[in-house]
């Protein structure tokens, strides 16, 4: 999707409007059209980056900030016990916006919500395989 037709960047540049919680230099956080709990907010920086891949390393600190003063405020409007920070890249993982952004679900206790399964390696060994898999690509 080209930036002149994203809707985060549209929204982001205010030519579309949306329930504005917190603005910086960098950063854009609103309330979500289609809330998992009332208080579920997306964080997008407001430049474009299809996921998290092609974001570069220096946006890290103003997204993590905005996270985080937005985390707890959206705890103490709902009166959450706790939040979610979401983020998907690609189709499979369920990114259905090329637009990286990250989801802020507020959490009650018996919300019912859960966690994913969890999965266990076979053995020890099958599990430093895949270790020193996943390094093996951090020094390509």
């Amino acid at each position: 999707m080209s930036e002149e037709k994203c809707i985060f960047c549209l929204i982001a540049k205010g030519e579309i409007p949306c329930a504005k919680v917190y603005e910086d230099d960098s950063v854009l956080a609103f309330l979500d059209l289609s809330p998992v709990h009332p208080g579920h907010t997306l964080v997008i920086p407001k430049a474009h980056y299809k996921d998290m891949l092609h974001v570069p390393c220096e946006l890290a600190p103003a997204v993590f900030s905005a996270l985080k003063k937005v985390g707890a405020a959206v705890m103490g409007a709902t009166g959450a016990s706790g939040f979610n920070v979401m983020q998907n890249n690609g189709l499979s993982a369920g990114q259905t916006m090329f637009h990286i952004h990250w989801h802020i679900i507020p959490r009650f206790d018996g919300d019912g919500l859960g966690a994913w399964e969890q999965g266990k390696y076979p053995d020890a060994a099958a599990m430093q395989d895949m270790a020193a898999k996943v390094a093996s690509y951090l020094e390509k």
